[in-house]
């Protein structure tokens, strides 16, 4: 433990000009007596640390000293590139791994570049989760990836739906997504030819490593990015079973793929045709469902009409006139 402490105030050291007792105390967590008695140790050790004495002295390494212990291990190297998602790494039990990453690369820098780490972190943030919502942490979060790090084989026990019956298998988790503040985690799974799948990990009950920690022989060429990419394009048209006829005014047109799918409004403006006389558009749109369709193409106002199918239309006829007779009342 001590010696863990004593490489991480060297680090320290080396990654500024110099530190006060104060400073040092905090980030190691200990007292001011302790970072004395570890800067004696030190010195006894050989490392040239100089203490600057009076009110605004502090520590700091003589000579340009740099220690051989800057060295990346392979869990604080995958964890570096995920350092833009402070709470998924948290969540993941990561984020110590992260932390000493992200000191041993600022310990490594040049003087000149010690301020790299800060600016950056000033200038961009990575906020994942959704808005109007907390996010919720999965339990068996961390165990899931720890066994994606090590390639470890999973027996789990998974609910499709909250009132589905469950289901056990083995699988072969690849890789954690976070997509809107829900993460996913994509596995193959042996007994089905080995397809890949995806499940949410908050419907996980049960997750335990497969004859006290088994590995898989991961398939290199799986592109975790690129198979959620298609997986995702493929969910999202998908759901999309119904369609609507709409005519939409410029305004409408513009607006369209910000109230409904994207996708889906860009495929209906790129297939319509030229406006009529009145400067209108007809288009179809691919839509989940009428209620659905109800909901976002009010957002519409008088940009849009509903052409069919006629169910929805007379739903909009009706939502006109009790809007047109709310609003043609005395105040």
């Amino acid at each position: 433990m001590r010696a863990a402490r004593l490489i991480h105030l060297v680090l320290l050291l080396q990654s500024r000009p110099a530190m006060t007792a104060a400073e040092l105390a905090e980030r190691l967590e200990v007292s001011e007596r302790t970072v004395a008695r570890d800067v004696q140790a030190l010195g006894e050790a050989g490392v040239p640390v100089y203490a600057d004495r009076g009110r605004t002295g502090g520590y700091r390494l003589v000579g340009g000293y740099r220690t051989r212990l800057t060295g990346l291990g392979r869990t604080e190297a995958e964890a570096l590139f995920l350092s833009g998602v402070p709470g998924a790494l948290r969540d993941m039990g990561l984020a110590d791994a992260a932390s000493a990453a992200r000191l041993k690369v600022s310990a490594a820098l040049l003087p000149e570049l010690r301020g790299a780490p800060e600016s950056a972190a000033q200038r961009f943030h990575l906020d994942a989760p959704g808005w109007w919502r907390e996010p919720d942490v999965p339990e068996l979060l961390p165990a899931v990836a720890e066994a994606v790090w090590a390639d470890r084989t999973l027996a789990v026990t998974y609910r499709r739906r909250p009132a589905a019956e469950a289901v056990e298998r083995e699988v072969e988790p690849y890789g954690l997504v976070l997509k809107a503040g829900v993460w996913y985690l994509v596995a193959r799974v042996p007994g089905a030819g080995g397809a890949y799948r995806v499940y949410r990990v908050e419907r996980f009950e049960r997750a335990s490593a497969v004859g006290g920690g088994a590995g898989f022989e991961r398939d290199e060429e799986f592109d975790l990015p690129g198979f959620w990419a298609e997986r995702a394009a493929a969910f999202a048209r998908s759901i999309l079973r119904d369609e609507v006829a709409l005519r939409l005014s410029p305004e409408g047109l513009r607006r369209l793929a910000h109230v409904t799918d994207r996708l889906a409004a860009e495929d209906a403006v790129a297939a319509a045709g030229e406006p009529d006389e009145e400067g209108w558009t007809a288009v179809r749109l691919r839509v989940e469902s009428a209620d659905v369709a109800y909901t976002q193409l009010l957002a519409l106002g008088p940009d849009a009409e509903v052409v069919g199918p006629p169910e929805l239309r007379a739903r909009f006829a009706a939502a006109a006139a009790r809007t047109a007779a709310r609003y043609g009342r005395s105040r």
